[in-house]
């Protein structure tokens, strides 16, 4: 069975090819990967820990190479900012200037204070709340 499997594994790689982002396969179906119907099939929880568990190392990443001071911080403090990064994009999480700024000398408490004085934290509620309170937590 798994050399079955590898088998036509190999031969549908080859015949739908690989695309990283969606689009519409000849029926008409958002479509992704290897001809993933995603319209009609979405994807298994499964699936969606293993997307999660890539985008959060990503996350992490790209965290580690923007700021040299990011592995300095406590873990539960690089979870909360991972977490933000991971909402708002890099992007945008590098307009919290005053945020950073107060990560970067470590005073999490004013770090906390910024969080909460934003349009996400409206924007997500009880999310920028349970955030700012484990940045500013000893």
């Amino acid at each position: 069975m798994k050399n079955l499997i590898e088998d036509v594994a190999k031969q549908i790689k080859i015949d739908e090819g690989f695309v990283s982002t969606p689009y519409e396969c000849t029926a008409g179906k958002i479509t992704i990967g290897y001809g993933r119907n995603i319209e009609d099939n979405g994807i298994t929880r499964e699936e969606a820990e293993i997307l999660l568990s890539n985008d959060i190392k990503g996350t992490f990443c790209e965290l580690e190479t923007k700021f040299d001071w990011f592995l300095l911080m406590p873990d539960d403090k690089q979870a909360v900012l991972i977490n933000m990064c991971f909402n708002l994009g890099l992007t945008r999480l590098l307009k919290f200037k005053k945020m950073l700024a107060a990560l970067k000398v470590k005073d999490y408490k004013e770090a906390s204070i910024q969080m909460l004085d934003s349009k996400w934290a409206e924007q997500v509620g009880e999310r920028a709340t349970r955030l700012s309170d484990a940045m500013a937590r000893i």
